[in-house]
């Protein structure tokens, strides 16, 4: 496995690869991650994932600061499963200060409407890596499903070649979704964490059993977890195809949520099918 700095150096290791699969990160890894590498090993010949803290996508107020950098373990987890490591610094992906230029569908709604600007920074480094790498499929997990949505439609829209694959969310036994922000919790936050997924599986039976009075759903999920002492953003059932609010009698859904526990931000999601 090798790992490369600068976009000039990978795409002269990648040209004449027949089948590039691409996963990027910010690092830190966990088994969701590698999960992710793992189906991009399934979809190509060669596996380039890229460790990036992307200050773009953080809020003034938010943890770039803290956010764990960890390059040298997270190398060691992708021994055998990647190929390639591409680990630039931010002056190799931005360098002159940058203008965010992409925006994003949906880019004020959901967790975008409480984090401004996160999905243009998002959407705008992916874009940067997709040109650099220039793979056949990138693969980005379904934890932040809003994110793959954005980054699915603005690969359509600009008719990028390349195939964006979702990987379905790794969990811990209670159900926590895998996330490198869990390590931020306390020994009580983290059992109490486990309570978004209840709230959403919860919410997943009741849709399956006729229930179609969405916001009431909705506020009935936010009050349970106000009362439990998280501060939440926002409980939401949507459309899966374009995370629209649903009409009654929508089959193929998906229950959101994003809310703190202390001062830890946890997302989750569950796909229905009815």
């Amino acid at each position: 496995m090798e790992t490369i700095s600068s976009a000039t150096g990978l795409r002269a290791r990648l040209r004449g690869e027949p089948a590039v699969a691409f996963v990027p990160t910010m690092g830190n890894l966990h088994a969701g991650h590698l999960d992710l590498v793992r189906i991009a090993r399934q979809r190509g010949t060669c596996v380039v994932v890229s460790i990036f803290v992307n200050p773009l996508q953080f809020g003034a107020n938010e943890d770039f600061g803290k956010y764990p950098r960890t390059l040298q373990e997270d190398c060691g987890k992708l021994e055998g499963l990647a190929d390639v490591v591409f680990a630039p610094p931010e002056s190799e992906l931005y360098p002159q200060p940058q203008q965010v230029t992409v925006v994003p569908p949906l880019e004020n709604d959901l967790c975008g409407a409480f984090r401004p600007g996160h999905f243009r920074g998002v959407a705008t480094v992916v874009l940067k890596l997709l040109n650099i790498v220039q793979p056949q499929v990138a693969v980005f997990g379904k934890k932040d499903y809003q994110q793959l949505y954005v980054v699915r439609r603005m690969a359509a829209q600009l008719n990028l070649p390349v195939e964006i694959a979702g990987g379905e969310t790794a969990r811990a036994p209670d159900g926590l979704a895998l996330s490198s922000r869990n390590q931020y919790l306390s020994a009580a936050e983290r059992t109490e964490a486990a309570y978004l997924y209840q709230t959403l599986a919860g919410m997943r039976q009741t849709l399956r059993e006729g229930a179609t009075d969405y916001p009431a759903l909705e506020q009935r999920a936010a009050q349970a977890l106000g009362a439990r002492g998280w501060q939440v953003d926002y409980v939401a059932v949507r459309n899966q195809a374009d995370l629209a609010q649903p009409e009654s009698g929508e089959r193929n859904l998906v229950v959101l949520a994003a809310a703190r526990l202390g001062q830890t931000r946890l997302i989750d999601n569950l796909e229905v099918c009815i």
